[in-house]
């Protein structure tokens, strides 16, 4: 144990019998991470006893969500066919065969990829299809250099991360020539990478949009709890957080069901609307399993 300051002296100048009592005067006083916690511990106590009926499922509902997203815009492509096809032809400049080929093998990377993901199947071939969507289709309807867009689609893939890490089952791998790889240290890396990622849509709200007192608040909440999904302190806490801000935003901001079906910002809002749901789907498996063992609260079980 180590002691600063003037401390240090006071104390190896006590008798034996004095200096033996200090450690429980040390440690008497919680350091400020310790006074957090056990403050959000009764809220998570609280929490857990009115999600108990529903926590069984937040798995399957999260990866549901993830893959929302993908759902839609197949449906969308496919509803929209003639549509899709003169946009990338006439304005994209893509040849009409291989405008064909691409939204035709984008739907069903989409379709394939989600139902996968969501009966955690080849859950390692069905994330690497989503996530060539995601970059082809940032690169085909040239929106790779469109900022809101690059953070919403960083959020997603940290959705899609997060499904990863939740498929992975406790058996080991062996590679041939390789040690033996423990899918549960795997498991620890997506989820750090995933829950990452899946800030960078909040961070994109901050951005934009046009600046009020109630946004601001909502910011700086919504920044903190973002922080500490990222260093993973009070983690689910603070993934339920968010969750509750993000679907709040998306019943207020983005309601598309209340534009006619022939309004132009329709479609856009739907899109961020299912967007937006894939990023909480991957916040409530946050919720469900915790930051994993690359975080403050783990550690903290440790030391």
């Amino acid at each position: 144990m180590s002691i600063r300051g003037t401390a240090s002296k006071q104390f190896h100048s006590m008798p034996i019998s004095i200096s033996s009592r200090v450690p429980s005067a040390v440690t008497s006083d919680p350091s400020p991470l310790d006074a957090i916690r056990k403050q959000t511990n009764k809220i998570e106590d609280i929490l857990d006893s009115v999600s108990g009926p529903i926590k069984p499922y937040l798995p399957a509902i999260g990866r549901f969500l993830i893959v929302a997203t993908f759902i839609e815009d197949a449906i969308r492509i496919l509803s929209q066919w003639s549509d899709q096809v003169f946009y990338l032809n006439s304005y994209r400049h893509m040849p009409y065969f291989i405008t064909i080929i691409f939204l035709f093998s984008n739907v069903v990377a989409m379709l394939v990829g989600s139902f996968l993901i969501i009966t955690r199947k080849y859950s390692v071939y069905a994330v690497g299809a989503l996530l060539g969507v995601v970059i082809s289709q940032a690169i085909g309807y040239g929106l790779i250099f469109e900022l809101n867009f690059f953070l919403r689609n960083l959020s997603v893939i940290g959705g899609l991360l997060m499904a990863l890490s939740d498929s992975f089952a406790r058996r080991r791998i062996t590679f041939a020539g390789l040690p033996s790889v423990d899918e549960k240290d795997k498991q620890m890396y997506f989820q750090l990478a995933g829950r990452v990622l899946l800030i960078f849509l909040f961070l994109g709200f901050i951005m934009t949009g046009n600046w009020s007192i109630a946004r601001v608040f909502v910011s700086f909440i919504g920044l903190i709890a973002c922080v500490m999904v990222v260093v993973g302190f009070k983690a689910k806490l603070s993934a339920m957080l968010l969750v509750v801000i993000l679907s709040l935003f998306n019943i207020l901001i983005n309601h598309y069901w209340t534009y006619s079906s022939s309004h132009p910002n329709r479609d856009f809002l739907k899109y961020e609307h299912f967007q937006t749901l894939s990023i909480v789907g991957g916040l409530l498996l946050v919720v469900n399993t915790g930051a994993g063992k690359i975080s403050i609260d783990e550690k903290k079980k440790i030391y």
